[in-house]
């Protein structure tokens, strides 16, 4: 109601859903809805605003659980996009190739075609300097298909969460909504070589299937980040990629999500500390050694956040083929996660 006596008024409102806003990385959601334009991106940064665009689930699970599982899990913001019925996504992924600012990919599809699609469009928008990663599942599989999928995506950019869960209320739910978790923990996370392993994920009630030590040894050897349940907590074990291998060697480069976490946090930055201070600049010695200047001093806030372990020398030099083109290079160790303390008892009886 407006009144006409002067003054400052005010109005709220109250959400079901708890929402953490610490999360630093937007969201890009691609999921079928009762609603909503299909290729379309619509800004979401509540359960109810998500509902109002896309609809309500009804009898079949999508849109608003995923988006119900983000936010719960430190999402907190996602840009979610209508799939158009039946299984095609490229139009999903191709709106969400195109933003800027996203940083994790999550859809309702457990189908590894629409999956490799994912993957395609990722590596093309990171290609693109829109660094990002993919968070998948499946449904109903196996230790050993679950493997041969990750081995099918083998990428860097690609996580695959491992195994059906069930929601708060004991109904069984497809590997992809524990997909979904795992992507608002990966959201929510300040520090990319804070490893994810034991993360709570929020909203879900069990996992559908319980794996002893050799099948986690197997999952994650195989690219699967494994998802379990204990003292009534759902949590990843280890966070993973799906990249297991370069050309048909086995590679474990690239294994732990942390790298790939890093690599997209240190690049960007250095990236654009260059792009906003040294615009309509000469090539010259002087502006070179300014930007091996900068170039360390992003580097060393990353030594000093734990982020990385150590960078070598930076060099900065003319392109020898083009006079305006300036040539920077440098390296950096990424700092790993503390997966195990192993404890070595001498006992003297």
């Amino acid at each position: 109601m407006v009144h006409e006596r002067p003054g400052v008024y005010s109005s709220y409102d109250a959400s079901a859903v708890v929402q953490r806003f610490g999360g630093s990385k937007v969201v890009g959601l691609a999921a079928l809805s009762s609603k909503g334009e299909s290729g379309k991106v619509v800004t979401v940064t509540s359960l109810e605003a998500g509902v109002a665009a896309f609809g309500a689930d009804g009898e079949t699970r999508g849109m608003e659980t995923m988006l119900r599982l983000l936010f719960l899990n430190g999402a907190s913001v996602v840009k979610a996009v209508k799939a158009a019925d039946g299984e095609h996504y490229g139009d999903a992924f191709d709106a969400l190739g195109m933003e800027e600012d996203v940083r994790v990919v999550v859809c309702d599809s457990g189908e590894l075609s629409v999956q490799q699609l994912l993957r395609t469009s990722l590596e093309e928008a990171s290609a693109a300097r829109r660094e990002r990663v993919g968070v998948v599942g499946s449904s109903g599989e196996t230790v050993a298909e679950l493997i041969a999928r990750a081995q099918a995506l083998n990428s860097e950019r690609m996580v695959l969460a491992g195994g059906d869960v069930l929601s708060e209320g004991g109904d069984c739910l497809a590997g992809m909504f524990a997909a979904a978790a795992l992507a608002g923990v990966i959201a929510a996370g300040s520090d990319p070589a804070a490893p994810i392993n034991g993360a709570a994920l929020r909203g879900l009630g069990g996992t559908a299937a319980r794996y002893g030590d050799n099948d986690i040894d197997l999952l994650v050897r195989g690219g699967v980040t494994p998802v379990e349940s204990a003292g009534g907590t759902v949590s990843a074990v280890r966070g993973i990629t799906t990249r297991t291998k370069t050309g048909d060697a086995a590679d474990s480069t690239w294994r732990e999500l942390s790298t790939i976490l890093i690599v997209d946090d240190v690049i960007p930055a250095v990236r654009a500390a260059l792009r906003s201070r040294f615009a309509r600049q000469k090539n010259t010695a002087q502006t070179r050694g300014a930007i091996r200047s900068q170039v360390i001093v992003e580097l060393e806030n990353k030594l000093a956040a734990e982020i990385i372990d150590g960078y070598g020398d930076v060099t900065v030099t003319a392109d020898a083929a083009d006079p305006a083109v300036c040539m920077v290079e440098f390296s950096f160790a990424v700092a790993h996660g503390l997966n195990q303390i192993c404890l070595t008892a001498h006992i003297a009886v």
